[in-house]
């Protein structure tokens, strides 16, 4: 089979992010999508492993920003190469909350989808969790930023958790 093929689906980037029990989350992902639009509902695809996958298990909800193409690597690195078990996340970025309670930083985010947790499905290595999206805020007119332009441009790496890694 060949893997790369994959590569050819588009998709854009994302921090999801939770709260529950003290601790907030938040990790970068690839796999993001609106599943519905009445009523609104949006799935996201987070690593079983990630502690944000259990926080929004735990919270009940989460917080989807688009990042848009002002983002760069120190941002991208912060909420997708580190563990929220040992690292604070937001301590570098202005972060506000959700009506919901999930926390989210503005700074590189083209739009912001506060979604109550309706279901979880186990999907092998991850978990896809659906979304009934509470609120939706435009929150810069940037571009989304792709994971075509994060490898091309920005030459970022897969990391072994990503939904598209190629091990």
């Amino acid at each position: 089979m060949d893997k790369t093929a994959f590569f050819t689906m588009p998709s854009g980037l994302y921090v999801v992010s939770a709260a529950a029990d003290g601790l907030r989350a938040g990790c970068v992902i690839n796999t993001a999508v609106q599943v519905t639009s009445v009523p609104p509902r949006i799935s996201i695809a987070v690593n079983k492993d990630n502690v944000t996958s259990g926080v929004i298990a735990s919270a009940k909800a989460f917080a989807l920003t688009v990042i848009d193409q002002t983002a760069d690597m120190l941002y991208i690195g912060n909420f997708g190469f580190r563990t929220s078990s040992d690292y604070d996340k937001f301590a570098k970025y202005e972060t506000r909350e959700t009506a919901l309670g999930m926390p989210y930083v503005p700074e590189h985010a083209a739009a912001l989808f506060s979604c109550r947790l309706i279901d979880t499905v186990d999907v092998g290595t991850h978990l896809l969790f659906i979304g009934e999206v509470e609120d939706a805020e435009r929150l810069s007119s940037e571009a989304s930023l792709t994971y075509d332009y994060y490898h091309k441009v920005l030459k970022g790496k897969t990391p072994p958790k990503a939904s598209s890694y190629q091990g």
